[in-house]
Order: structure tokens, then C-alpha cells, then sequence
């Protein structure tokens, strides 16, 4: 894999296709692998950029603490040093909230904006599910034995017991515990967003059976943006990218094609 230097971190990333760049952020526990699928099916489309984030796959960064406000700097830093002024931007639960924080503090980085199964930068989680929230972080700890029951925050319980290989993204973690306490308090340093400052045409996706977060609080998202649109897939969990692919790419799709031809 590249990689590129910026803030003190070695940014690997994974780029293919070609057309203009896309650039996909990944969720919490993931690296850029779980878009392996998902970017596949746009690449015929765009040049889609998957990279790790700090403390994911084969990213180095210094060990000192870090939030959305850098991971966001992060990102903005690797679309110039590809050479772009800007991207069209892709993220999802945990990335989702690094896109909203770079949609307003690096606007001019930002094409489009699609916001996935995820939540509002700024909000306690707690708030958003206090019923399962706590339960999701206690099975966190005791991985890879909670791997079924922490999966099923993620993903459907039929599509688990399908495809029980899945479980191996959360058996095969590869984080030593520096890196997964770095990560598990990003949320915890404050930060500010007023997603009103966002001037990208946005795109809201929500999967309809996502127990991690309420898809009705991701879609609420859209009431912030103006003339945000919302779209929810059936049958989906937190994980769409990785569960139904096919059916994300074509919202994602839709919605950008239909952009650029407004543009045109």
C-alpha cells in the first residue's frame, strides 16, 4: 500500500479505479479493508481512496491522544497530498463523524458528502442509545470471546449466522492496547460542529435494522444540513458496507451521479 506523510503520521491507503476521487472513512473498529466490497462496486465510477486511520491497519501515528478534530485534519491532508483540491467523501459510524467534523472545519476539501450509519459529532453516545450503548462497550472488552453477541450491534442476527466469517473481523483484531485505548477515547475530548456550516449537497443513509445507532437519530442528521437528502435500506444493520454492499453502493451512486448531472 502508499502511503503519504501528514501530522506526524504514516497515512496508508488503498486507491483504484479511476474517475474523480472518492474518499471512504472507516468505522471504529474497521481499517480500510471493510471497503474492499463496497469500493469495487464504485470504481468503475471514481477514483476510490480507502486508508487506514490512526491506530488501524498499517497507519503509524505518534502515541500521544488524539480526537475527530485530528483524524478529520488527517483527512483533509491526504486529499491535497493526492494532488486534489477536493473529494467526494464517504464515511460511515465512526468516519461519518471525521466527515461532518472535516465538512466544517475543511469545506473547501469537500465535493459531496454522504454520511452512513452514523452519528452526530458532539453528542454524548449515551444519549443517542443509553439501552444498548453501554452493553456494546462491556462486550468491546472482553473480546474476541463476546465476538458473536458484539457482532450482532453490527451486523443482523440471520446475516451473522449466514455468513458466520464475519466474525472474524472482531476475532483477527490486530490493535495492541495502546492503539485500542487511543481509540476507544476519541470521543471522549470535546469537540464543536455546527452542521448548518455545511455547504456540500449531502446524502443521509440509514440501514433499517441497525442496533447500534438508531437510524432515526442518523437520519435526523438531515434536519442540520440544508438540503440534505435521507435514504434508508431495508433489511440492513450498522454495517452496510460489508452486509449489502451492492445496495449501499447504489444509494451512494444514485445520489452522486444525479448531483453532478444538476451540476452539468
Amino acid at each position: 500500500m502508499p502511503q503519504i506523510e501528514a501530522n506526524g503520521t504514516s497515512i496508508f491507503f488503498k486507491s483504484t479505479g479511476k474517475g474523480p476521487p472518492l474518499l471512504l472513512l472507516h468505522g471504529a473498529e474497521a481499517d480500510h479493508s471493510m471497503f474492499d466490497a463496497f469500493g469495487g462496486r464504485l470504481a468503475s465510477h471514481f477514483t476510490v481512496i480507502a486508508y487506514d486511520q490512526r491506530d488501524s491497519g498499517a497507519t503509524r501515528n505518534p502515541p500521544s491522544p488524539y480526537g475527530l478534530y485530528e483524524l478529520a485534519n488527517d483527512a483533509a491532508a491526504l486529499i491535497a497530498a493526492l494532488g486534489y483540491q477536493r473529494a467526494r467523501v464517504f464515511g460511515t459510524s465512526l468516519g461519518g463523524a471525521i466527515a461532518q467534523v472535516l465538512a466544517t472545519r475543511h469545506p473547501g476539501r469537500i465535493d459531496h458528502l454522504v454520511l452512513s450509519s452514523t452519528f452526530r459529532a458532539g453528542v454524548p453516545l449515551l444519549s443517542i442509545n443509553p439501552g444498548g450503548l453501554p452493553d456494546f462497550v462491556a462486550l468491546r472488552t472482553r473480546l474476541p470471546e463476546s465476538a458473536r453477541e458484539f457482532a450482532e450491534y453490527l451486523f443482523p442476527r440471520d446475516y451473522i449466522t449466514a455468513h458466520p466469517q464475519v466474525l472474524g473481523i472482531f476475532t483477527a483484531n490486530k490493535r495492541d492496547a495502546q492503539q485500542k485505548q487511543r481509540r476507544a477515547a476519541i470521543l471522549a475530548r470535546p469537540v464543536e460542529v455546527d452542521l448548518g456550516a455545511i455547504t456540500a449537497p449531502t446524502l443521509v443513509v440509514a440501514g433499517s435494522e441497525d442496533r447500534l445507532i438508531p437510524p432515526a437519530h442518523t437520519l435526523s442528521l438531515a434536519h442540520e444540513i440544508a438540503d440534505a437528502q435521507t435514504a434508508t435500506i431495508t433489511g440492513v444493520g450498522h454495517v452496510g458496507t460489508v452486509q449489502d454492499p451492492v445496495a449501499v453502493a447504489h444509494k451512494v451512486l444514485a445520489f452522486l451521479q444525479a448531483q453532478t448531472s444538476r451540476a452539468d
